[in-house]
């Protein structure tokens, strides 16, 4: 195997990166944390084997944390289906604790507010 086959080629990564818009970089991040709270939250076929709340509470504040930077950024026509879902993620955190947070301190309420279902 050749020394270049080998190295990545940061350079054509680099220009691949710089042609994809923002709101598509920012869309695929926020699906990202989504798919993974969902894991994390028992939601797949799996169901409990990945459930890990610690690490999905991390990632839907992560995630209610980006769509609240990015909602001047992008347009309803993105926001809206990634709202609705972060949503449900997060009454999904609700029905899956054990100890229920205080109203407004769930993960992602500091930029939600508080998740009623």
């Amino acid at each position: 195997m050749s020394e270049s086959s080998e190295t990545p080629d940061f350079d054509a990564m680099t220009r691949d990166i710089a042609e994809v818009p923002a709101v598509e970089v920012i869309v695929t991040v926020a699906v990202n944390l989504m798919s993974a709270a969902a894991v994390n939250l028992g939601l797949t076929d799996e169901g409990d084997k990945y459930k890990d709340l610690d690490e999905a509470r991390k990632l839907i504040h992560a995630l209610a944390g980006l769509l609240d930077a990015s909602a001047t950024e992008i347009s309803s026509f993105h926001a809206a289906p990634l709202k609705d879902g972060l949503k449900s993620l997060q009454l999904a955190f609700r029905e899956a604790s054990a100890v229920a947070d205080e109203p407004g301190q769930g993960p992602g309420e500091k930029y939600t507010g508080p998740v009623w279902g």
